[in-house]
């Protein structure tokens, strides 16, 4: 397929927006349009992108309906609650990903309760590797013209528990998650406890005790892979590094079930998959290896004196967990091969 697509990013100074104005731009046939954002808007992108050296002189415009319409492909990179309204005003015939999580949940009361105000409803949810009662959620994406991309702590917790659930082999209704993530997950609003000053040399609890926005959004993934009742406890942490997320997740090991069995499920559920990868036994994930790449990487063990299958699985939350998340969807929708553009190889050391 050689076709030329105008792509609008909107939020293009944020680390999103940034992140996927780097990412796109591997893709061979986009070509960015308008790159639009609000109190930057007038500026050049190299004054808020530095690293983006082919778009540094794109001047930034104000983001709208109008600046946005027109486009064969628009990128929502607004804070959540902001990008339903411009949505809903674009063509029908524009592909919109919506980088936020205005259109990711099936329910309005846990929209309602974890964000509050107005649900926009719900789109096609852009995690091609969701596994569902009749595949995977790849086959739903094709000739979609609105897609929700996954939220990032959602995307590591996903990813690395589906298989278990699915096949039955651990009991979903003690789940816990550990999550060590990365600043720029935070974006990059000033606020005393992202300062460099209060981060560095620091892990820092957030949304603790069940008030984390990610929750409904894994529970209902864990509940498309087969889970008939999800109870989770997740607490993410913030810890000394730019990108990238470790997720620690554990659950009752199903009766009956051996350790082989256990691994036999991850395995079986991502032998094909091009971007998460189950590592060899005793390999552990790094963000590190998955840094600036579309990868999740992924190990199970089983804890037998606990009665616990543990998961690792690491990714970079602005890549996998967001920018890369949004390409893969886009190639998807628009008929490309799923890896068209996005890097396999993380950057190390």
């Amino acid at each position: 397929m050689h076709m030329t697509l105008k792509v609008a990013v909107s939020g293009a100074s944020g680390y999103v927006g940034g992140e996927v104005l780097r990412v796109f731009s591997e893709h061979p046939d986009v070509e960015f349009g308008a790159l639009t954002a609000h109190s930057s808007a007038g500026d050049r992108l190299g004054v808020h992108q530095p690293h983006l050296r082919t778009l540094a002189d794109r001047e930034i415009v104000e983001t709208s309906v109008n600046t946005l319409a027109g486009h064969d492909v628009v990128v929502l990179a607004l804070p959540h609650g902001t990008s339903g309204e411009i949505a809903a005003q674009l063509p029908p015939e524009t592909l919109v990903l919506d980088c936020g999580a205005d259109h990711r949940l099936a329910s309005s009361e846990a929209w309602a309760e974890y964000y509050g105000g107005h649900h926009s409803g719900t789109w096609p949810y852009g995690m091609p590797e969701l596994i569902t009662a009749d595949g995977h959620q790849r086959d739903n994406l094709l000739g979609a013209k609105r897609v929700a991309v996954p939220g990032c702590n959602v995307t590591a917790v996903t990813l690395g528990l589906q298989p278990g659930v699915a096949a039955g082999v651990v009991d979903p209704t003690d789940i816990t998650a550990v999550l060590a993530v990365g600043y720029s997950g935070a974006g990059k609003k000033l606020a005393t406890n992202l300062l460099a000053s209060e981060g560095l040399g620091a892990a820092s609890p957030y949304a603790v005790g069940g008030t984390h926005r990610h929750i409904p959004e894994i529970v209902q993934n864990l509940e498309v892979a087969g889970a008939a009742d999800v109870k989770i406890s997740f607490t993410p942490t913030l810890v000394p590094m730019a990108r990238g997320i470790l997720a620690t997740i554990t659950a009752p090991l199903a009766a009956g079930v051996s350790a082989d069995e256990v691994r036999a499920a991850w395995e079986s559920a991502y032998a094909d998959e091009p971007f998460v990868h189950v590592l060899p036994e005793g390999q552990w994930p790094t963000t590190a290896a998955t840094l600036g790449a579309n990868t999740c990487l992924v190990q199970v063990a089983v804890d037998k004196k606990a009665g616990r299958v543990v998961v690792v699985s690491a990714i970079d939350n602005l890549v996998k967990g967001t920018a890369g998340a949004a390409l893969q969807s886009m190639n998807i929708v628009l008929g490309y091969p799923e890896t068209t553009g996005l890097q396999l190889q993380g950057v190390a050391p």
